[in-house]
């Protein structure tokens, strides 16, 4: 079943824990089914080889969390939950020399290859979870993630230690999630959302659930404190966390985000951390 905007119906909504089998398999459905709608929905603002940070706009190519230009170029760089490859296709337009995507949803990774055909800018790559990497130690000299596969695992340390496994030493890992105040108020973009109705520390997962009470969406939440205590037993030196405000002249609604909230809370979190 799916919505009148094409994404499966939400069905029950639970707050309970969810162990890793069930958020990747969660995961994996859900993105499957609603790969069509998200991609038709924000496509234009993610662009064919652009690389978005957030719903706020912030690019890269502004930022430059992945570190120097020139070194990016020469650099082997991982993506983490990589949707589309928007992201990874810009830095391969800019020359950057390797870049690897993976996704957990096939249905993500079938957009990919339409966009690299239609671009000429491939991207490699593989069907994965966040959790389990199938990739070497310290293979890459980046790992990101763009709203990727972070916000939806258990375990805030064990993903940050299984991308601080495969970050050579001098390497970068940046990473944006949704703002974890966020939770303390309702998914509403509106004056409403600015009402705070639920714990800051309450961190039982939101679960979607079909009529047999199974996860059908589910998402976590980890707080500041957890996303920082991650990097450190990860083994990572946090290097920046960058809250963007609403710009100016953005108008779009994206879900939760929009210039209501966007102008009064923070929406997004960066973090980007080195491995020494």
């Amino acid at each position: 079943m799916h919505d009148e905007n094409g994404y499966p119906d939400p069905g029950y909504v639970e707050r309970r824990a969810v162990d890793a089998r069930e958020s990747a398999r969660a995961g994996r459905m859900w993105w499957d089914g609603a790969a069509d709608a998200y991609q038709e929905e924000h496509g234009a603002f993610l662009g064919d080889a652009e690389f978005v940070w957030c719903p706020e706009g912030l690019t890269e190519a502004g930022a430059r969390l992945l570190g120097d230009p020139e070194e990016l170029r020469r650099a082997r760089v991982l993506e983490v939950g990589c949707g589309a490859g928007q992201c990874g296709r810009w830095l391969r337009a800019q020359g950057v020399r390797e870049v690897v995507g993976f996704d957990l949803s096939h249905r993500q990774l079938q957009h990919s290859r339409r966009i690299d055909e239609r671009t000429g800018h491939a991207l490699a790559v593989v069907q994965a979870d966040a959790q389990r990497l199938p990739f070497a130690d310290a293979s890459f000299d980046v790992v990101f993630s763009s709203f990727g596969a972070f916000p939806f695992v258990p375990s805030a340390e064990d993903a940050l230690a299984e991308a601080a496994r495969v970050l050579r030493p001098g390497g970068r890992l940046a990473f944006s999630v949704t703002h974890p105040i966020r939770w303390s108020f309702p998914d509403d973009p509106s004056e409403y959302g600015l009402t705070v109705d639920q714990s800051y520390f309450d961190r039982r997962a939101y679960v979607e659930e079909d009529e047999d009470g199974n996860a059908v969406y589910v998402e976590h939440h980890h707080t500041v404190g957890d996303w920082v205590r991650g990097i450190a037993r990860a083994g990572l030196v946090l290097r920046d966390l960058v809250e963007p405000e609403w710009p100016e002249g953005l108008d779009r609604v994206w879900g939760g985000w929009g210039p209501v909230r966007g102008r009064m809370l923070p929406g997004t979190a960066v973090f980007s951390a080195d491995r020494p």
